[in-house]
């Protein structure tokens, strides 16, 4: 039996396992339509990322028109997010509602939004909290001043894992396995630009160990500098990141001596709420 058809195997079982069997015949207040989006969403509690209409009927057990016909809907609804350029999908921003990884389960946004706030009008840039989602960072919240800030991203914003300050931060700050992990995904699917990829990873795993935060001045859009610390809100909890984005009018030194010290107070202060809540 090949590698891939025993891992597909494998995680079918444990989808299995996890979903409740139900006899919609014995109950008549069952909504079948209902019952069926909810199978598809399911079916990525295994932790693929990405999964196509044949494989999420396989581990239903519906047509493949059936489930055609759910996954277009629940990408409409923004419960899944259609992959083009593999014709797969993934878990879209309306999932953060659901689950035992929302947000406002874990309470994450409503305690940082303002201290967010505060930050934003202290330094005068974009503030943004994120999590990862695939090979991306996605801004779960976002916080501005009133002051003039160009850089125009807000919640559900999807930005690259490997260039930003806010990904660097997310890789500097996994565990050294899991980062392992991203680091040969990155490479494997950029490997031309892997090479002048690395050296900004290399750079943040010591950036947090030196300054408590990582940076990302023009790396990934040369008008765009920032800074970003990781941030972690509870025991088995996913990790998630803070960071400070400004126009590149706001020098590096800005960002590392007047920016910094205050992000990395907010960054505890979070912290602290969740280590000693009230």
């Amino acid at each position: 039996m090949k590698r891939a058809e025993i891992h597909s195997k494998r995680a079918l079982g444990e989808y299995e396992d996890a979903v409740p069997k139900v006899n919609a015949k014995e109950d008549r207040h069952f909504v079948t339509a209902l019952a069926r989006g909810l199978q598809v969403l399911q079916c990525f509690a295994s932790g693929e990322e990405r999964l196509g209409n044949q494989e999420l009927a396989e581990r239903c057990g519906l047509p493949k028109s059936t489930v055609t016909r759910l996954t277009y809907t629940l990408t409409k609804l923004g419960f899944l997010h259609h992959v083009a350029e593999s014709g797969r999908y993934r878990l879209g921003m309306a999932t953060l509602t659901l689950g035992g990884t929302t947000l406002s389960r874990l309470d994450a946004k409503e305690v940082s939004r303002p201290l967010m706030q505060q930050l934003a009008n202290d330094t005068g840039c974009l503030i943004a909290l994120g999590m990862r989602d695939g090979m991306s960072m996605l801004y779960v919240e976002t916080c501005r001043s009133d002051s003039i800030v160009t850089i125009r991203l807000n919640i559900g914003s999807r930005i690259p894992l490997a260039t930003t300050a806010m990904g660097r931060a997310y890789l500097a700050g996994a565990k050294p396995g899991a980062r392992r992990g991203l680091e040969e995904r990155i490479r494997t699917l950029d490997l031309a630009g892997w090479p002048r990829i690395e050296p900004g990873i290399r750079q943040a795993v010591s950036e947090i160990d030196q300054y408590g935060c990582c940076s990302s001045f023009g790396d990934w859009r040369g008008e765009v500098n920032a800074i970003a610390s990781p941030l972690r809100v509870g025991k088995g909890m996913p990790l998630m990141v803070l960071s400070a984005a400004g126009p590149r009018s706001m020098a590096p030194e800005v960002f590392m001596q007047d920016i910094r010290p205050k992000l990395l107070d907010t960054v505890r202060a979070i912290e602290l709420h969740f280590r000693n809540p009230a």
